[in-house]
């Protein structure tokens, strides 16, 4: 079976995962920049809000989405809610300088967004990160509410997605000499190299290929992840789905059925039912066999992402099962 056909359905993509590491590193490379010439530049107003129509959301929404968490803003003329909380997001916009993007969106002309984002009540407020949307809040909510939700955005967008933001550098042409001075990666061939593997198939080549990474650098997020991910479909790529799920519920308390029945659960996209199937099992077990669904679990954790919800969850309940 070649890995690349299995399911990864609800599991991070390591061709997105390297993106978004680029992506990082870029947001970091221009946050330095700015640092160093004495602060960031001013976004124009007219590049922090706009108005958006059904014709052009793919373009000024969902494209624009993936450098820079959107903020979608569903009001209308009558609305006297959306009177203070329009004017309190531009506000916001410009003070937050780039790091987000407020779409207003008027629900009387544009009754179709409104009907696909499922809108019952106005003011409304959706965010677009990396194509994924999700609601915020609704209703006129007090401003330091509204700032920590957008804090929690904007911190989810770069770390996980590495949404660099709108650009600030007015002067420089994005693919003129400055980015030609951009320094490659000391690491870039070996992720590559990992990366062509898991293409081929060549499970054993991609582990190696990021153990050389992180070999040099232990804490290399890329390398982590790849690892993890091309370790999790070695385990499973021999294995038969419907034995290990019937030893896994014919005996609960046969700790590697379970190990192997998580570790399917994740391939599949199952998320939460593998983080649960295994604090279930440390929950029961003890000593080597609490210990091996332990450090499973972690693994897995380190498959999804640190920063993911999910595995913020997980922790909390493997906490309680522990201590």
């Amino acid at each position: 079976m070649q890995p690349r056909n299995m399911s990864m359905s609800g599991v991070v993509d390591l061709a997105a995962v390297k993106a978004a590491g680029e992506a990082k590193a870029k947001a970091e490379q221009v946050r330095a920049e700015a640092a160093r010439t004495g602060g960031p530049a001013a976004v124009p107003p007219s590049a922090l809000v706009i108005d958006v129509d059904e014709a052009g959301f793919e373009r000024d929404v969902i494209q624009r989405s993936a450098e820079v968490p959107v903020v979608l803003d569903f009001w209308a003329e009558w609305c006297e809610p959306c009177k203070q909380l329009g004017p309190l997001l531009e506000r916001l916009a410009v003070e937050y300088n780039g790091r987000f993007l407020l779409a207003k969106i008027d629900v009387d002309a544009n009754q179709m967004l409104m009907q696909q984002f499922g809108i019952q009540g106005i003011p409304a407020v959706f965010a677009v990160v990396a194509g994924q949307a999700l609601p915020l809040f609704q209703g006129a909510v007090p401003e330091a509410q509204i700032r920590e939700t957008l804090d929690q955005l904007i911190m989810v967008g770069e770390e996980r997605f590495g949404l660099t933001g709108i650009a600030v550098d007015a002067g420089a042409d994005a693919e003129g000499p400055a980015a030609a001075a951009r320094p490659v990666g000391p690491y870039d061939a070996l992720l590559e190299a990992a990366m062509s593997a898991l293409d081929a198939g060549d499970l054993a080549g991609a582990v190696q290929a990021y153990k050389n990474v992180l070999a040099d650098d232990p804490a290399h997020p890329e390398a982590k992840l790849g690892l993890a991910q091309a370790e999790l479909l070695a385990r499973v790529q021999d294995l038969d789905p419907a034995v290990v799920r019937k030893n896994a519920a014919d005996d609960q308390s046969d700790v590697a059925a379970q190990i192997a029945a998580a570790d399917l659960d994740l391939v599949g996209g199952h998320v939460e039912d593998a983080f649960g199937r295994l604090v279930e099992t440390v929950r029961r077990t003890a000593g080597e066999d609490r210990d091996a669904a332990r450090l499973r679990l972690l693994e897995l954790f380190e498959v999804i992402g640190t920063d993911d919800p999910r595995v913020t969850t997980a922790r909390q309940a493997l906490a309680r099962v522990l201590f």
